[in-house]
């Protein structure tokens, strides 16, 4: 199948061009929304708490202090600190100094942090798996899903 390309360097007439532009704008808004209403989806039907997000940056990122936590998940550095203890509690992150600074502390996933993580991502991955059957989705419907998502978020940023 021949590519298309979204935004057409050349177009036959200036007003399919900007109908093109449009039309792209439009997607590219429904790609955010519906992402998002995705997401709002999964926490909801497995009962999701806020902490997943907290393992999921530190499974990504590696070790941080909790500013760094709380600036990556766009929260508080009291909202985070709240998160970290009850995180460090439960056994899934460590806490520990951080060598660069005695002030400090960085928080670790731990073994069981990760097992948890992995845990939650396998319920997704049946739930997602569930849904696009039930829609009649192909794998192909899903490569190119992930594709373009995955292209948006590791891509390089736009010069």
């Amino acid at each position: 199948m021949p590519s298309q390309q979204l935004l057409p360097s050349e177009a036959p007439t200036a007003s399919g061009s900007a109908a093109s532009a449009a039309k792209t704008l439009d997607l590219s808004s429904d790609l955010v929304v519906y992402a998002a209403r995705l997401m709002r989806l999964v926490r909801r039907a497995l009962d999701l708490p806020a902490s997943v997000r907290v393992l999921t940056i530190l499974d990504a990122i590696g070790p941080l202090g909790i500013t760094d936590l709380a600036r990556a998940d766009g929260c508080s550095q009291p909202t985070m600190s709240a998160q970290i203890a009850q995180l460090v509690e439960t056994g899934l992150v460590s806490k520990e100094p951080n060598p660069a600074d005695a002030r400090a502390s960085l928080v670790t996933l731990t073994d069981a942090g990760r097992a948890d993580l992995a845990d939650v991502r396998e319920r997704i991955s049946h739930l997602i798996a569930e849904r696009l059957e039930s829609r009649h989705r192909t794998q192909a419907d899903l490569e190119g899903a992930v594709a373009v998502l995955r292209d948006l978020v590791e891509g390089d940023s736009p010069a």
